[in-house]
């Protein structure tokens, strides 16, 4: 009985090397390609208690007791405004999918007069801040929609600036020297 041998070569130095190289990146790019793949789902299909449950784990993130979730871009300084206090200020609204709904560069709002969410988020801040907030639609509208660009249930992502603010007795003020100029702005002279 005869055996038939067959010479094996050896592998050159540095080859084992470059294929377990090669297989690390394949699964890395694999990797890649699902997180990639995921994240577009969740931020593109997912329901809003999803899409903030991944939110809440970005960088910077903060979620609030209320389910309010903010993002400081830029710290303010001095104290920050209260319920009563009207606010300057800068603001972009859009919807998950990127739409803007609303954005002004400067208007005066009453804090304790607008959503909930928009409300908490501005007693927050302080003067010169700014803040990627994120308002879950049981502190923005819920289930009633203000108008057609705002479907209901609407997850709200505002970028604000809080330029400034003032106290409700300054407004009350203010309003009584503008009556007194004649000026729009506060309620008719008593007859």
């Amino acid at each position: 009985m005869s055996v038939t041998t067959v010479p094996i070569h050896p592998i050159k130095k540095g080859s084992l090397t470059k294929i377990w190289l090669a297989v690390f990146l394949v699964a890395a790019a694999a990797l890649l390609l699902a997180y990639t793949g995921t994240r577009n789902v969740v931020v593109n299909g997912a329901s809003n208690e999803q899409f903030l449950a991944a939110n809440a784990d970005e960088d910077g993130v903060e979620t609030t007791a209320s389910g309010l979730q903010y993002k400081v871009i830029k710290p303010g300084e001095g104290a920050s405004p209260t319920a009563t206090d009207t606010a300057l200020v800068k603001y972009e609204g859009r919807l998950r999918d990127g739409t803007i709904f609303d954005a002004n560069e400067q208007t005066p709002m009453p804090v304790g007069g607008v959503v909930p969410g928009f409300s908490e988020a501005l007693q927050l801040m302080q003067k010169g801040g700014e803040y990627r907030i994120w308002i879950p639609s049981e502190l923005a509208y819920g289930e009633a929609s203000p108008g057609p660009e705002l479907p209901a249930n609407s997850l709200l992502i505002f970028d604000v600036t809080l330029l400034d603010f003032i106290s409700a007795a300054q407004m009350q003020e203010l309003q009584r020297q503008m009556q007194a100029e004649g000026l729009p702005g506060g309620p008719p002279p008593a007859p």
